[in-house]
């Protein structure tokens, strides 16, 4: 496996990515405030002192509300960095990964969303994590998007933490059930990530298999099906929670608007590389089982 850089080895998804790449290859981790996002300087220094065969992007700003009122940042973390690191990349001949959202598009659609469909993201997040997709191709080198969706995982700040928390302090939950998506173990997308750079560095180009893909658990799930699931599956020890009720999304307003249906087709992942997630009960149950 090739020298790699991994930006961002603190959050959901590097620090899985950091735990499964460290017995592979040699991986130079490093996370703000070592590397600073919003300043162009810093990304390209980092990068040109490393010299990496392999550059994974896991950084990103997403608090999706306040992406709303705080769109200078949103923009520098999601858009403008991963432009730059794709650019620095080329010069390198080397490959980028990056991850993107389910939040680019509107959630329109009524049958999974494939990588062809157009993008029209609702709000900031989905608007500055689109212009980073962008970026990334426009730099015209070899690289890899994969496209998420509801990550969460025993690490961070996410849906199945916040979730156990509350159950802790409340007898009943109140969970949106009218917006569906695929809730992804943070381990898996890691996991694939590292059977997908397997397979690139075995065809002997960085370019071979450049693209987007939507990288996403099997099965679909609403807020409110998610969150029942968490609660019957954590520990008994301290749960109050008995009863998760569900509401629509105008019973819950948020600055910002979410798709009311997020669920990404990864038919190109399975073809491209041989890369099915399992059902996302499936994996919830696992992340549960080492709670």
């Amino acid at each position: 496996m090739p020298r790699l850089l991994l930006i961002a080895k603190v959050g959901q998804v590097g620090w899985e990515l950091q735990r499964t790449l460290a017995p592979l290859t040699q991986v130079r981790c490093v996370d703000f405030p070592e590397i600073d996002l919003t300043n162009g300087d810093s990304i390209r220094q980092w990068v040109r002192d490393t010299k990496p065969q392999v550059i994974i992007n896991a950084a990103a700003y997403t608090a999706v509300d306040k992406a709303e009122t705080e769109l200078d940042t949103a923009t520098k973390i999601n858009a403008t960095a991963p432009g730059i690191l794709a650019e620095e990349a080329k010069k390198l001949g080397a490959l980028m990964v990056h991850y993107s959202t389910d939040y680019v598009f509107d959630g329109a659609k009524r049958e999974p969303y494939l990588e062809t469909d157009a993008p029209n993201p609702l709000g900031a997040y989905g608007r500055t994590k689109l212009a980073g997709d962008e970026a990334v191709r426009a730099a015209g080198g070899a690289h890899l998007i994969f496209r998420l969706c509801w990550v969460y995982g025993a690490r961070g700040q996410n849906f199945m933490l916040t979730m156990m928390r509350l159950a802790r302090e409340r007898e009943k939950l109140r969970v949106v059930s009218d917006q569906v998506g695929c809730p992804t173990w943070s381990r898996l997308i890691a996991e694939a990530t590292a059977l997908a750079l397997k397979q690139t560095v075995a065809a002997g180009d960085p370019g071979a298999f450049t693209g987007t893909y939507h990288l996403a658990a099997s099965g679909v799930a609403s807020w409110h099906a998610f969150a029942d699931a968490i609660i019957k599956l954590m520990p008994a020890e301290g749960k109050k929670c008995s009863l998760v009720e569900a509401i629509s999304t105008q019973e819950y307003p948020t600055p910002a608007k979410r798709p009311a249906y997020s669920v990404l087709g990864c038919g190109k992942l399975e073809k491209a590389f041989g890369l099915r997630l399992p059902d996302w009960e499936e994996s919830l149950r696992q992340v549960l089982e080492k709670a």
